[in-house]
């Protein structure tokens, strides 16, 4: 047995199925848990998934949006016990893994085809 399998299998447990597909360029809608203070509340980021990478346990995915005209990206893990959870809203037609291209790109040059 090789490391990868003794860490797959360690693992195993901890690996969310109750979340959807996440694909690039979909737009998402994630739930966040904050903490303040003695409260937990929950906050809400709304954006397009502009790369998702790594796989099992240590997968992540990064979504962007435009707030007050400052871009604004976020990395979670895919696992994390801080996702409450995540919507699909809009599923996008990219054809290509990485969308950094967004990054320079301002109003609806930014925007993502959508998959009908």
């Amino acid at each position: 047995m090789n490391s990868n399998e003794i860490i797959n299998a360690l693992t195993k447990d901890q690996i969310r199925t109750d979340l959807p597909e996440l694909k690039v360029g979909n737009n998402v809608k994630v739930y966040q848990k904050i903490v303040e203070g003695n409260r937990t509340r929950t906050q809400m980021f709304e954006g397009t998934i502009i790369k998702v990478q790594g796989g099992g346990i240590s997968k992540t995915f990064t979504a962007r949006r435009l707030s007050y005209g400052v871009g604004v990206e976020k990395t979670w893990p895919v696992n994390s016990p801080n996702i409450e959870r995540i919507e699909v809203s809009r599923l996008g037609k990219v054809r290509r893994a990485r969308l950094f291209y967004l990054r320079d790109r301002v109003g609806k040059s930014a925007k993502v085809k959508e998959k009908i």
